[in-house]
């Protein structure tokens, strides 16, 4: 592999460029990061010295907001919390999506951001 070099002043300077692709990370993916840091910092080190952790940071947010997303559908569906009731009495309909978001970030957290199983 041929390394091409940046003349800068009188230094020539390595031009690498990163393998890593530039996707946000998201909350998501920063409170497993803060989580991997504390708890498994050795899988912290291993992912980030592979030069993988943003990309298997961006995939866990997308994963987590997709898994948000369904928990939250199929508990309005259980619930009855539908576009009429919003339009007949809105304050119900914020509180019962208040609740569903609520109990839908938690179960997301426990499943994806610290990996615990559901009881």
């Amino acid at each position: 592999m041929e390394i091409q070099y940046i003349r800068n002043g009188d230094y020539d300077i390595p031009d690498i460029q990163s393998s890593e692709e530039i996707r946000p990370i998201g909350k998501w993916g920063r409170m497993h990061r803060d989580y991997l840091k504390e708890h498994h910092p050795i899988q912290y080190n291993l992912l980030a010295l592979s030069g993988n952790l943003h990309t298997y940071l961006a995939d866990l947010d997308e994963q987590a907001q997709d898994r948000l997303e369904l928990i939250m559908e199929q508990m309005k569906i259980a619930e009855g919390v539908t576009e009429e009731l919003k339009a007949t009495n809105p304050m119900t309909w914020i509180g019962s999506m208040n609740n569903i978001r609520n109990r839908a970030e938690e179960m997301v957290l426990r499943e994806l951001v610290y990996g615990e199983a559901m009881v």
